[in-house]
């Protein structure tokens, strides 16, 4: 357990902020040069799977997003990232002081590449057809607090995200409706003169109201430098721009999912559906970011394939 310095929870304004509007940031966590030196190592240490839980055929094909899930659990500074209090307070500040962390992805965009679909989620049964986290009781909707971080620069031109402020309060889309992969077909799809798809899939398809258009003229665009994250509900409307391609350099963001540890993960399944392809859980576990598991409901893991401990974050300061 990490000894309790400095508190990064969200100050009272950020909060009401953040209630508010469904976002808080974006938050500098690295320096420019530090993160580009420590992604550069690690893009290249990535390349060895050796020791990443989901070993599966079907994880390693070039087309399947899956490849890029939870590699926080086999190396050593994706494992500390995840930990890191400048981002478990301010989440922790707004779950309550047990948090985990259920997944980790990789989100990059190539000069060129087509923007993300607007889109929101809840249980995230959205590719798959089957839940993938479960709140308790009779909550109105769950979803998870996303920090994505950019490892590079994330500006307009290279595919930044946007946010509809507000819009995490209910949800336009059914995740029960499950969408159909079809990559040949929904790949650079032209929606209101934006280049959009969603990975294969059409989100359109998960719509409530099949006439439902997002309110593009309310959206903000997220520019952030290399080495700031960015904290949000996964139930906000977001997007992301396309890569105009004026820069040679590729905009690569890093995602971590964050619950409270009332939270069922991956209820009721042994596997992962989606992307056109397949992996089992058997070597998966949650981790444990901050406070105690009370509850019991998911496997957690408590270090790295590798064998590094997973640093845990006590409530912070002053709470």
């Amino acid at each position: 357990m990490t000894a309790q310095t400095t508190d990064f929870s969200l100050t009272p304004e950020e909060l009401a902020a953040f209630h508010r509007d469904g976002f808080a940031g974006p938050f500098t966590l690295y320096e420019p040069e530090e993160i580009a030196r420590e992604w550069g190592r690690t893009r290249l240490e990535l390349l060895d799977r050796s020791h990443a839980v989901y070993r599966d055929e079907a994880a390693v094909s070039g087309g399947n997003n899956i490849a890029n899930y939870d590699r926080h659990l086999d190396h050593r500074f994706l494992a500390r990232h995840i930990t890191r209090p400048e981002i478990v307070d301010r989440v922790a500040g707004i779950l309550g002081p047990d948090v985990l962390c259920w997944r980790t992805e990789f989100f990059p965009k190539n000069p060129g590449d087509e923007g993300t679909d607007w889109h929101q989620a809840d249980t995230f049964a959205n590719a798959s057809g089957t839940p993938q986290i479960l709140w308790p009781g009779e909550s109105r909707f769950g979803g998870t607090i996303t920090v994505w971080c950019a490892f590079s620069e994330a500006t307009v031109d290279m595919g930044c995200l946007q946010f509809i402020p507000g819009t995490h309060e209910s949800m336009n889309y059914d995740e029960t409706k499950r969408m159909h992969y079809a990559p040949e077909r929904n790949a650079s799809v032209v929606k209101d003169g934006v280049r959009r798809g969603f990975f294969g899939y059409d989100y359109r398809e998960l719509q409530i109201d099949p006439d439902f258009k997002p309110d593009e003229s309310k959206a903000v665009s997220m520019e952030m430098r290399a080495g700031q994250f960015i904290v949000f509900w996964s139930t906000l409307m977001h997007a992301s721009h396309p890569h105009a391609g004026t820069s040679k350099q590729m905009r690569m963001g890093y995602a971590a999912r964050y619950v409270p540890t009332s939270v069922r993960i991956y209820p009721d399944t042994q596997v992962i559906e989606e992307y056109g392809g397949t992996v089992g859980l058997d070597r998966y576990g949650a981790v444990l970011v901050c406070g105690e598991d009370r509850y019991g409901h998911n496997t957690l893991a408590a270090h790295t394939t590798r064998g590094v401990p997973f640093q845990r974050r006590s409530r912070p300061a002053g709470r």
